[in-house]
């Protein structure tokens, strides 16, 4: 895991958002490899093995083959210039070196992808049953699977997207509410994070 992306870790408990701190076992060339990250509110300590933050409560992985490639991906996120992150969300995770190979310089977290997935240089892992990431902080997030359809995951999406950015997600548009959908076609959506949203 990308030593940078703890300061936009935060606890996924059911409270208000607390940063967690990071105790580092082992850290190679900037990618922490093992160690604990703690909340200071409810004291909750998660563990980081082999450069991979797991949650312990992540969905089964879906191992269902993308339809989006990563040069679609870079289009649809509409993302220009280097820096920040961009989160995949399901099997899009296991493209993410296609989307690199567009989106120079921007750091990607995959969240619940291919089992296969392993930590490295411009890659963090992360598994669990929500977006353990401050709100407001990331450049993009694309939801395939099973996720671009369940409005949980819709809300966390842009929960934590920085405002005027977009979401991308697979499957019908998303309810009334959720985000701000300005276009769809091809089983696939692109939103907006809603005014005073989530």
């Amino acid at each position: 895991m990308f030593i940078e992306l703890t300061d936009h870790l935060r606890c996924p408990g059911d409270h208000e958002e607390a940063y967690l701190v990071l105790l580092p076992d082992t850290v190679v060339q900037r990618s922490v490899q093992s160690g604990e990250l703690g909340c200071p509110i409810c004291h909750r300590t998660l563990s980081i093995k082999d450069g991979i933050l797991d949650v312990g409560d992540g969905p089964p992985a879906d191992e269902s083959e993308p339809t989006l490639d990563g040069a679609s991906v870079a289009a649809l996120t509409g993302l220009g210039g280097p820096g920040g992150y961009l989160v995949l969300v399901g099997p899009i995770a296991g493209r993410w070196r296609e989307v690199e190979g567009v989106l120079n310089g921007v750091s990607m977290v995959a969240v619940n992808g291919p089992p296969s997935l392993t930590d490295a240089r411009g890659l963090s892992v992360v598994r669990s049953a929500r977006l353990p990431l401050t709100s407001a902080s990331m450049r993009g997030v694309v939801l395939s699977g099973a996720f671009g359809s369940d409005a949980s995951w819709v809300r966390e999406a842009a929960r934590v997207l920085l405002p005027g950015l977009r979401v991308v997600g697979e499957g019908p548009e998303p309810g009334a509410g959720l985000v701000d959908v300005i276009a769809s076609a091809g089983g696939w959506w692109v939103a907006t994070r809603r005014p005073g949203g989530p």
